[in-house]
């Protein structure tokens, strides 16, 4: 927590704040993660409020910036549900398979890059 809430407290010296205005077209998307991460969840209340300071900074610096970040971060999130989605259905019909067989199996599972899985089930 001390770490995260001093590493926050940074964003109060003016002229780290000029530094990153200067270059936030690089600083946002690299940190807006973790700062949608930060206000969704942290437990911390100081390291919470803090955050919702920077995001709020971020949001005043540049709007079009700020919306494409977050516009990016929505569709991260969505694929990343899709994919979760997929590897629960992939397990389930998996489950099934061995159900209804029986026996021994070797099952592989893999996913290529399209989120698309694959399981073959083999006898050993």
């Amino acid at each position: 927590m001390q770490v995260a809430e001093r590493a926050l407290f940074l964003w109060n010296n003016e002229h780290i704040v000029s530094l990153i205005a200067q270059n936030r077209a690089v600083i946002l998307p690299i940190i807006f993660q973790a700062l949608e991460k930060n206000i969704q969840s942290h437990w911390n209340q100081a390291v919470h409020g803090l955050t919702v300071n920077v995001r709020k900074m971020f949001m005043e610096m540049d709007v079009e910036l700020f919306e494409e970040c977050q516009r990016q971060y929505t569709e991260r999130e969505m694929k990343a549900k899709e994919v979760e989605e997929q590897r629960e259905l992939a397990w389930k019909r998996l489950a099934d398979v061995a159900a209804q067989r029986g026996g021994d199996y070797m099952v592989k599972v893999s996913e290529d890059k399209e989120t698309n899985i694959s399981i073959s089930i083999q006898q050993q």
